[in-house]
């Protein structure tokens, strides 16, 4: 099978490797469609994976076209969601359904092959069966969606009437505006460095939005807030937007040192502001409500999807897409998703 395999930050070939086999306990999963996520850009550009070489992608639906002989409950044809992680079940953690909490997990397309590729070979453990009739982009969403979900619900979610916030309005973020309006939050907050993303916001149903760097002040306080940028510059606003009583969840992931400054902390220290991190998107019993759910609105329409869509390639684009990343700054993109 073709696949892009990753062999150090940077190296990115295209390559025909061994198609994957069904051993026992698994079934082969031909790749519909498999979207970028924002942890993939330093993992293949800057950082590298947890081991190299290695096929990256971890955003993914498929269809089964084989199964070994063991696997009952699904069939082939069918299409289904897959849980990128794999627990290990045994840790205290994981004993607790702690499951983004394990202590010696593995994971698609960080520590094992992932869906860079025509097909992947998936435990029964790690599929979901998905509405057929779901467009496979929308299946290949439910990670993102989920962990904005899953995220709401650390910080206690909203109730009707609230104020919801968000800043970071990547495809994590414009689900988790979705997902406090949905919880009835009558106003949501958004806010990013991007006038296209703070658009994008604005189709997602946030009311109140403003670039990173302008006068905060006059936006409401928040109620929850989740930053989902994961760059040091959002974290201090993410706090002090937080209303008194109030709950910041941070999702995304920095790269360099975070330091909280003066004014933040004295906010959240008075104002007993609630903060939380926010890990995956993974529930009792695995992989949790949050993935149930969120397929669940996806096939009904309550989540939103296709407009965050901002490239739609074939697995062949891959190494030079993210070559272009690494040295066209200008660009603009959303949701980048490969059809593999």
């Amino acid at each position: 099978m073709r696949a892009a395999v990753l062999y150090a930050p940077g190296d990115i070939r295209l390559e025909n490797v061994p198609d994957p086999e069904a051993r026992n306990g698994h079934v082969i999963v031909k790749v519909e469609a498999v979207g970028v996520c924002g942890s993939d850009f330093p993992r293949m550009l800057i950082k590298g994976a947890h081991k190299m070489p290695l096929i990256c992608g971890h955003e993914f639906s498929g269809r089964i076209v084989s199964k070994a002989p063991d696997v009952s409950g699904f069939e082939e044809g069918e299409l289904v969601a897959v849980p990128p992680m794999l627990p290990c079940h045994a840790c205290d953690q994981c004993q607790r359904g702690q499951f983004s909490r394990c202590r010696n997990y593995d994971y698609f397309g960080s520590r094992r092959d992932g869906a860079y590729a025509e097909f992947v070979s998936i435990p029964v453990s790690n599929l979901i069966k998905a509405s057929q009739d779901l467009d496979p982009r929308a299946i290949a969403m439910t990670d993102p969606a989920s962990i904005a979900l899953h995220a709401i619900w650390k910080g206690g979610g909203v109730t009707a009437g609230d104020v919801g916030g968000v800043v970071g309005c990547g495809p994590i973020g414009l689900f988790a505006i979705q997902w406090l309006k949905l919880m009835g939050a009558s106003e949501v907050v958004a806010i990013d460095v991007s006038p296209e993303k703070l658009e994008m916001a604005r189709k997602a149903g946030a009311t109140h939005t403003a670039l990173a760097g302008d006068d905060l002040s006059k936006l409401p306080f928040c109620n929850l807030i989740v930053e989902a940028a994961g760059h040091p510059s959002s974290i201090n606003p993410a706090i002090r937007l937080a209303a008194p009583g109030g709950h910041a969840v941070f999702i995304g992931i920095p790269v360099g040192e975070v330091g909280l400054e003066n004014a933040t902390f004295q906010h959240f220290l008075r104002q007993e502001v609630s903060l939380h991190g926010a890990w995956n998107s993974f529930g009792a019993p695995f992989p949790g409500p949050q993935w149930s759910v969120t397929l669940e609105k996806l096939a009904s329409g309550a989540l939103e999807w296709e407009f965050m869509i901002s490239h739609e390639l074939p697995l062949g684009d891959l190494p030079d897409f993210f070559e272009r990343l690494k040295t066209d700054k200008s660009m603009h993109y959303s949701k980048i998703m490969f059809r593999p």
